[in-house]
């Protein structure tokens, strides 16, 4: 249930109606706009006289929300969240976010390489695996805690704040230094993982589920948003179909999709739905096109040679060439 509050109502009637919502065992979720104020009502509202509480001097209107989620929900907070990461990055709200890094820490050396060479082509976040869920267990694994450990150098040297996914909560000790915690696609109805990580007050990227609906993915959202974390980003990172020319489908249909839904960011990750370098530029431009919020891509230093998604991966050079492209798409959509 939402109610919205009159543009005239004073301070202490406000407090005082949510005062009392409280005391009947809800939880009142505050969204403060220009010229309204919206009350998300969360718990058991079937105690509520919806009639009764419209028919207040200072309640404009009130409505059920049917949808499952309800934080996460757009009803709930009409103007979109931005979502503050370390360095004054910003995502949302207007804020577009470039994240860029490989697939998979592999040396000292490598990461830094990288990581220089995003930076100098327009990042604003470092990507890298140090934990790598793979399909074969004969795969590279990711260099785990000293993976880790070289993302908070590689941040040292050069500033960018850096996202890194997480697999179990009880590596969660390891991630102090990392300023965004990934879930991958085949974690992210892991809703034991989902709770945990709602607990915490670090921003939480939520990659799309590999045949996961946008339902599906905004559910696993509300776990984290439910535990009291509401940093929360969602990732389109294409979906599983019959089709077998690229990785997975990129569905950016998705992106206004969600963002009529939620007032969450919305990023796209064109490497992984696509599976191949060249197709990830003309990608990266239309999820721009498309009204994302921000991109993430795989670089490295040397493709060929890389232990983990090397096909997919542009180097330093291809992806300041692209970012330039994004840049100046981002340009004509503002107008």
């Amino acid at each position: 249930m939402i109610a919205v509050l009159k543009h005239n109502a004073t301070v202490e009637q406000r407090d005082h109606l949510i005062n009392w919502l409280q005391s009947q065992g809800l939880e009142v979720h505050i969204s403060e706009g220009e010229e309204y104020t919206v009350l998300g009502l969360v718990g058991d509202t079937s105690r509520i006289d919806g009639e009764l509480l419209e028919s207040l001097s200072i309640v404009q209107s009130v409505r059920r929300v049917s949808e499952p989620y309800k934080k996460v929900n757009r009803k709930f907070q009409p103007s979109d969240s931005v979502i503050e990461i370390g360095g004054g990055v910003k995502i949302g709200g207007g804020n577009f976010c470039m994240i860029a890094g490989p697939c998979s820490v592999e040396t000292h050396d490598q990461i830094i390489e990288v990581a220089e060479g995003v930076k100098a082509g327009g990042a604003d976040v470092l990507r890298g695996g140090a934990f790598k869920p793979r399909t074969s267990p004969y795969d590279f694994q990711g260099l785990k805690a000293e993976g880790l450990r070289l993302l908070s150098e590689a941040k040292k040297v050069t500033g960018l704040p850096i996202v890194t996914e997480i697999m179990n909560i009880e590596h969660l000790p390891l991630f102090e230094d990392v300023d965004i915690i990934q879930v991958g696609a085949r974690n992210v109805q892991n809703f034991e993982l989902l709770k945990e990580l709602g607990m915490t007050r670090k921003p939480i990227l939520l990659k799309r589920g590999i045949a996961g609906t946008i339902k599906e993915l905004l559910m696993s959202a509300e776990y984290v948003m439910a535990g009291g974390n509401e940093q929360v980003i969602l990732c389109e990172r294409g979906i599983r179909t019959y089709e077998t020319s690229t990785r997975n489908t990129l569905d950016l249909s998705a992106v206004p999709v969600l963002q009529e839904l939620t007032h969450l960011p919305v990023v796209v990750d064109p490497s992984h739905a696509t599976g191949h370098s060249g197709l990830v530029p003309p990608m990266a431009l239309a999820a721009a096109a498309a009204g994302a919020d921000g991109i993430m891509v795989e670089v490295h230093n040397d493709p060929i040679h890389a232990l983990c998604d090397g096909a997919q991966s542009l180097t330093p050079a291809q992806f300041a060439a692209m970012a330039e492209k994004v840049r100046k798409i981002r340009e004509v959509i503002k107008e």
